[in-house]
């Protein structure tokens, strides 16, 4: 099971960010994802670009793994869980059949997200835009000025640091707390095996995320949380 020093305070839940970069809602028994980027690989083959075509295995076994980790019974995924809408047809046989296996053990929800919002609903599990549990919105990209509530993705946040003369990246969780002082929006790290990353201090994260009293960027560090604020409003 994932550490219990892994929680995350958020609205009124106690939900567990785990290492594998996906965040875990024990009283849903529900596990969030974001941006799994299925079949970038053979997007990218088909485009003359020819990199190991092996994404959706990887991804698809971490995700057994933290399925298997938290003992979640649902899943919801947060948009851009294909790289196109073409990709769930690319789909090779032994990662469709590692797919099937997924949805077959657990209930599915797909949020549809700008890379692929014409997914065609034949995947097991229920497709939708976005959606509303206890009081928190699920969606694919934050809505900026949104004061409700929300978990998103689409941005791939990364912290980078310097650590001992060192430069490391990290993928992160970037948390905004809203002017009551509680944390009040989120959006999670990509999942995928072939996702890049934007800076988790770039404007276009911390604007998407306004209005706030202050973010941080939030990521798992053996074990532990480490937290790093990356803007505060003016006094």
């Amino acid at each position: 099971m994932v550490p219990l020093s892994f929680a995350l305070p958020f609205c009124g839940e106690e939900l567990v960010l785990t290492p594998s970069r996906a965040l875990y809602w024990p009283r849903e028994r529900a596990l969030l994802v974001a941006d799994l980027h299925l079949e970038k690989g053979s997007f990218f083959a088909s485009h003359g670009q020819m990199i190991p075509p092996y994404d959706s295995r990887e991804t698809l076994a971490r995700l057994a793994g933290a399925l298997r980790e938290t003992g979640a019974r649902r899943v919801y995924a947060l948009g851009d869980s294909f790289h196109d809408t073409g990709g769930e047809d690319r789909l090779e046989p032994h990662a469709a059949g590692m797919l099937d296996a997924l949805t077959r053990a657990s209930e599915w929800v797909w949020i549809t997200g700008n890379h692929d919002e014409g997914l065609s609903g034949k995947l097991r599990g229920t497709l939708v835009r976005e959606l509303e549990i206890a009081g928190i919105t699920l969606r694919h990209e934050a809505s900026a000025g949104e004061a409700r509530p929300e978990i998103s993705g689409h941005f791939h946040p990364k912290l980078r640091l310097r650590v001992r003369e060192r430069h490391i990246v990290r993928p992160c969780a970037v948390v905004a707390e809203g002017a009551s002082g509680h944390s009040g929006r989120m959006i999670l790290p990509a999942f995928g095996a072939y996702t890049g990353g934007m800076d988790a201090r770039d404007r276009a994260i911390l604007d998407a995320l306004q209005p706030a009293r202050a973010i941080s960027a939030v990521l798992p560090a053996k074990d532990r949380l480490m937290q790093f604020p990356l803007w505060r409003a003016a006094a």
